[in-house]
């Protein structure tokens, strides 16, 4: 692994409507869990790349990654791509199963689709 010597920037992923799907998740969660996530999220940003625990290549799916967020009542998860020196965050969900659900990969893939469009 190379490290970066540059502080990653953060992007929300925004739809061609103005919303930020990953803005608006994180501010329906508990005040607690939000600072949790922002705390994985900076540590991404600074110590970026890191790997497991905290990270994790989605095979599969051309450069996807996730956070993975341990919060007081539950998991999250965070899928985001890198690119020159930003962290875009795409999809961002409450994981209740072992396996990450199809349809929140499949949004992801989409939204990063859609920014290669762009």
């Amino acid at each position: 692994m190379v490290r970066r010597t540059t502080v990653l920037e953060v992007y929300f992923y925004s739809t061609s409507s103005g919303n930020e799907p990953v803005r608006e998740w994180l501010k329906d969660l508990p005040k607690e869990d939000r600072r949790i996530v922002g705390f994985d999220i900076k540590t991404v940003q600074y110590g970026y790349p890191i790997g497991m625990p905290l990270t994790r290549v989605l095979h599969g799916t051309n450069g996807l990654e996730e956070i993975r967020c341990s919060l007081s009542n539950g998991i999250a998860r965070i899928i985001f791509c890198v690119e020159d020196n930003t962290i875009i965050l795409l999809h961002a969900f409450i994981k209740k199963t072992q396996k990450t659900p199809q349809k929140d990969l499949d949004i992801a893939i989409k939204r990063y689709k859609d920014l290669c469009k762009r």
